[in-house]
């Protein structure tokens, strides 16, 4: 196996000097800038967990879990770096990981070892410290040391120029998350002759890899205390980010891409209190809001407009939010508006209310699927009454509905993604479980089927939720969601 080539910046535009007299005098006189080191964090203790629950699952297997490399954006220029979000679960590090950073796993014959490569600091006497755009800490900042990371996360550490040698002996049994780092995998599997993993078939998932990432989402399905603290955070951080939007709305109005404004002020606020936002921002006005994902937010915001804001805050553990509030730019809902609204409230409350650990996770859409079926029955919407819509093989009231009412949220804002069916949409909620309830109704500019007053409105209200013990807590209750609440929100600001 051979490291990636680095830097990816061509040489015909390089203007860094080559002399000897450069070298020796770039490479002299400096003195320790690198920052101190910091206590053990909190979630060592945590991830320590995670891996043992992990090594449980594959005795005598060696796991490489890899960070992943910085993603091309144009040219030789990166997208912000995001660790995997298995690497982060798995080792506490978050938005401060080093790129190309790799987790490894080897048995000991009890268990597991877990040793963090990375790229330790380079020599400031080091042709890589200036003249290495895309890894020079001249460049691109310092890289911490490996004892101060052995520290701070309660991992063996070694420099990623070992990590060769320590999977020297890989073979068919080695496990890799290998979407997290292609060229690793693929040199991994260079050197194994063949893809590793493959060796041992799954009925459910095909490989012993599919299997492994179908462990690591699984092992995320019930958040421990730290996780959940961390979501929190990004909750708050959520809701001053809302705050931020609504004291804003003057200059989204004058705009004449007032979604535009929207997002970033957002994402100001995510830059601000966290790492960044956790997915794009949708900030969907008028009509706009009945595409689900309308993150183009190039439209203008004009008065009378409802927008559905769909965002969350990502902090620096890469942990995020993920609220939606659909709200009266003008500050006040006209008497379809709230009809709607309130609808959608009430499908939300519905599906709140039955959140308890036991009841099965799909049992959450279907108690606001029937509040939507009973609303849009009622106003005449249907072909057929709300009990023939909810039988299977109609479905009238999912037209304008499509998506679902839940996912499960953490890392990733549809966390846990790779999870068997039968432990996400069939399995049994569980205490420290924290998920969406997000229904909506979106009635198409163009749809023929409702009167021409509820064309072109779009409201979803989406709360993150937390079950405990004996039922479920709201983690964003104190936004605001009721109809007289929003208003009260918006007069405030």
């Amino acid at each position: 196996m051979t490291e990636q080539a680095a830097p990816r910046a061509t040489s015909n535009r390089s203007t860094t000097p080559g002399s000897d007299t450069f070298k020796e005098y770039i490479g002299s006189q400096w003195g320790d800038a690198r920052p101190a080191a910091s206590d053990r964090r909190e979630v060592a203790a945590f991830t320590a967990e995670r891996r043992a629950r992990l090594s449980a699952l594959h005795p005598g297997r060696t796991i490489v879990v890899p960070a992943g490399q910085a993603k091309v954006r144009s040219n030789d220029c990166d997208y912000p770096f995001r660790a995997h979000s298995a690497f982060a679960h798995l080792t506490g590090w978050g938005s401060d990981a080093v790129v190309g950073s790799v987790l490894v796993m080897t048995p000991n014959g009890s268990g597991h070892d877990a040793t963090l490569y990375f790229r330790s600091p380079a020599g400031r006497d080091s042709e890589e410290f200036y003249a290495n755009p895309e890894i020079g800490e001249f460049w691109v900042g310092p890289r911490p040391s490996l004892s101060d990371v052995a520290g701070e996360l309660g991992l063996a550490t070694a420099d990623l120029s070992d990590l060769d040698a320590a999977l020297a002996d890989a073979d068919g049994t080695t496990l890799i998350v290998r979407d997290a780092d292609p060229a690793r995998t693929a040199a991994l599997d260079a050197h194994v002759g063949a893809p590793i993993g493959s060796g041992e078939a799954d009925a459910s998932s095909g490989s012993v890899d599919d299997v492994l990432s179908r462990d690591l989402s699984e092992l995320r399905l019930v958040k421990d205390p730290w996780e959940i603290n961390e979501l929190r955070k990004a909750v708050a951080a959520t809701r001053a980010g809302f705050d931020d939007v609504i004291a804003d709305f003057q200059a989204v109005l004058d705009h004449p891409r007032g979604e535009r404004i929207v997002e970033g002020t957002f994402n100001r606020r995510a830059r601000a209190d966290g790492n960044t936002v956790g997915y794009d921002t949708i900030a969907a006005a008028g009509d706009h809001a009945c595409v689900l994902h309308w993150t183009r937010n190039d439209g203008r915001v004009r008065p009378g407009d409802l927008i559905l804001i769909d965002a969350g805050v990502e902090v620096d553990s890469l942990y995020t939010a993920d609220i939606t509030r659909t709200l009266p730019v003008s500050g006040r809902f006209s008497e379809i508006q709230r009809l709607v609204y309130d609808a959608v409230l009430e499908a939300a409350d519905a599906a709140f209310a039955i959140v308890r650990p036991g009841i099965t996770f799909r049992d959450v859409h279907a108690t606001a699927m029937r509040v939507i079926a009973e609303r849009t029955a009622e106003w005449g919407f249907l072909p057929e009454d709300a009990a023939a819509s909810l039988e299977p093989d109609k479905q009238y009231h999912r037209r304008y509905m499509v998506h679902g009412t839940s996912h499960h949220l953490g890392l990733d804002v549809h966390d846990c993604a790779k999870a068997r069916r039968e432990m996400y949409l069939d399995g049994t909620v569980q205490a420290g479980m924290v998920f969406t309830i997000e229904p909506g109704l979106y009635f198409q500019a163009n749809d023929l089927t409702v009167p021409e007053e509820f064309r072109g409105i779009g409201v979803r209200i989406e709360d993150d939720i937390l079950v405990t013990e004996d039922g479920a807590e709201n983690l964003s209750i104190g936004i605001p969601r009721t109809a007289s609440d929003v208003e009260a929100w918006i007069a405030r600001r």
